[in-house]
Formats: structure tokens, sequence, C-alpha cells
């Protein structure tokens, strides 16, 4: 097929990562942000290091911070994960941009789960380095402490790499994803309203 190219900057839902893609970067992304909805309907964030594990996106906080609280009201959550936030074991090319995750947490508070996830988040937070990791494990490993997973329902992604090469003129058309409605549909209406032809 041809290759493309584009000037417009306002249909951005065309620009998804493979399942591939979408793990290097949420596996290899060093921090998320956590986000939730208040008792008063303010939407709060907070930024997290975080392990993506089975699917999930697992973080931990102490049990007594707001977000606890209120997450265990009402467990739909959203975490942004930016490549901006790369560590130092992704690898070489890795995917550029960011995802969006919507999704409902769940509490763990089993040894099980802190088995397996305070050296995981250690050993991503401090690679390379074994006394730094254990120092983090046992910083971790409080009475206080509770890890919570999100499970994804929807992914909101933005390939930024993709975006710049079809600019570029770079793109074959079949790597391009289908327009979601924001762009397929919500776009045109706000369009007509400013007399614009629709695109």
């Amino acid at each position: 097929m041809a290759k493309v190219q584009t000037t417009e900057h306002e249909v951005v839902s065309i620009y998804p990562f493979s399942d591939e893609d979408r793990n290097t970067l949420l596996t290899h992304s060093g921090e998320a942000v956590l986000m939730w909805s208040t008792k008063d309907g303010w939407p709060v964030g907070v930024t997290h290091a975080f392990v993506w594990q089975d699917g999930k996106v697992w973080l931990t906080f102490a049990v007594h911070r707001h977000r606890a609280t209120a997450i265990k009201r009402d467990p739909r959550v959203s975490v942004n994960v930016s490549s901006e936030s790369y560590g130092a074991t992704a690898p070489e090319g890795a995917p550029t941009g960011a995802i969006t995750i919507k999704g409902r947490a769940e509490f763990h508070d089993d040894d099980a789960t802190k088995k397996w996830f305070y050296p995981a988040l250690s050993k991503k937070v401090m690679p390379g380095n074994p006394d730094g990791e254990a120092f983090f494990n046992n910083l971790l490993d409080t009475p206080l402490r509770t890890i919570i997973s999100v499970t994804p329902e929807k992914y909101i992604m933005y390939n930024s790499g993709l975006a710049n090469r079809h600019m570029m003129g770079g793109v074959d058309e079949s790597e391009l994803g289908e327009r979601q409605s924001a762009d397929a549909t919500r776009m045109n209406k706000e369009r007509e309203k400013r007399g614009l032809a629709p695109k």
C-alpha cells in the first residue's frame, strides 16, 4: 500500500500501539500516575513507581492515605504511563508515547502478593544494585502498606513514534488504527459548529 502523510494534528486516535509495543512501554516505564475520584467529585492523581505483571498495573501506598478510602468506595481508576519515564532497562528503540488505562482496582494485603511484588518493585526501582534493592524492599515491607492491582478495561493510546512517521510520510495506511468516536463523530460536530468542513 502507498505511504501516507499528514499535517493534521486533531486526529490522534489513529495512533495506537501494537500489543507487543504496549507491553514494552508498560514494562519499562518507571512511573505511572494513578487517578481516582474523591467523594466530592474531584479528580486527583499521584505518581507511583509500579510493576506491569500479568496484564495488570501493580503499585503500593500506605493504607491511611485518602486514596485508599476513595478507591475502596469506588474502584474505578485510571493510570497514565509515559515513555518519558523509561528507566535504564528500556531496550534500544523502545516505543514512545503514552497510554492511559481505565480499569478497576483491587486491594491485596496477603503475604503471597507481598512476597513477589516488593522484590519486583525494588528490582525495577534499583536495577543492578542489590544493596539498593534490599534497602528499598525493607522500606516497603511495613504493616501500614497496601498493594493494589488495576485490571485494564480500556486503553487510550498515543503512539508518538507512529504519529511522527505519519507526518513525514513514512507510514503505510495499514499501520494506522481506526478513528475512535472523539475523532470519528465528535470532532466533525465541533467543526460544523464553527463552520468548518468535515474531515
